[in-house]
């Protein structure tokens, strides 16, 4: 039996568990860790684990496990409560300053109220609607609007990489949209060798939509960072909104920035739940 400490932060509701891996950790498993602790009913409850981990490239590592225990390259949520934890715990002093994560590095800038961090403005990164980079299967082009056979049914996705591989679904109302059903059927869909994400988006007008999501190996969560700006890069390059908007999720909203230089960036809140010590046998 050993202990570990963790500290349950969230995003809008995207919520994780962060751990102080720099020590290093008392088990290799990795994704087993993550399934354990983030079952809803056995453990902790979340939508995975966060490390935080020396760099050597930037001022801190980062690593991302699904609560399925699959290792993701990137996460808008996990990225503004990381910069929270590192710079509440001092272990910097900085407000800008840049994360390695899978896909890559991201400078996060911090608005910082009397010692607490209120939110986090991060750059995403460059997106590419290019199949190839997706990835998907089929001729090479970018993939906007295209109909896709899921299970005898079409439904038009626009596709994007932005870290990580979404397909962006337009609906009517995404507060009524089908997540539970469509979401797996997507993710699992052979044309995405590394499935995807799958975000149900609706309009308010240019500067607003509505976004629900099943993230590929956690399912429906409350709010997807990556997702929201994958969301708001479909309906920009669709020419439904401006290169700015807001992405309203069920506990908040995120501002959704796509830049002249053509990087993205999200604005948002982060919060800290609490911090425990988990007893756990060792996977």
């Amino acid at each position: 039996m050993n202990q570990l400490v963790f500290t349950k932060m969230h995003g809008l509701g995207n919520d994780y568990l962060y751990i102080d891996a720099r020590g290093g950790l008392p088990t290799e498993n990795i994704p087993e860790l993550s399934r354990r602790m983030s079952h809803r009913h056995l453990g902790a409850g979340a939508d995975g684990i966060i490390l935080i981990l020396a760099s050597e490239v930037a001022d801190f590592k980062m690593r991302i496990f699904n609560a399925d225990g699959s290792e993701a390259e990137t996460c808008g949520n996990g990225i503004r409560c990381f910069a929270k934890y590192v710079y509440e715990r001092g272990l910097t002093h900085k407000t800008d300053f840049v994360i390695e994560t899978l896909a890559g590095p991201n400078r996060v800038v911090l608005n910082v109220e009397n010692g607490k961090v209120k939110s986090v403005r991060s750059r995403m990164g460059k997106p590419s609607f290019e199949r190839s980079r997706i990835p998907m299967v089929g001729a090479s082009g970018q993939v906007i609007e295209e109909p896709i056979d899921v299970e005898g049914e079409v439904i038009n996705i626009t596709a994007v990489n932005i870290g990580n591989p979404h397909a962006v679904i337009f609906v009517p109302d995404a507060t009524e949209a089908p997540v539970a059903e469509l979401g797996p059927k997507i993710e699992n869909h052979y044309l995405f060798p590394q499935r995807t994400n799958v975000e149900f988006v609706s309009l308010i007008d240019r500067s607003n939509i509505v976004m629900r999501i099943w993230e590929r190996g956690s399912g429906i969560t409350m709010a997807s960072g990556s997702g929201s700006c994958a969301a708001a890069l479909a309906s920009m390059i669709t020419n439904r909104t401006d290169r700015k908007v807001n992405v309203h999720l069920v506990h908040g909203s995120l501002t959704i920035e796509w830049a002249e230089d053509d990087y993205v960036y999200q604005e948002g809140p982060a919060e800290e739940v609490y911090s425990a010590t988990w007893l756990l046998p060792i996977p």
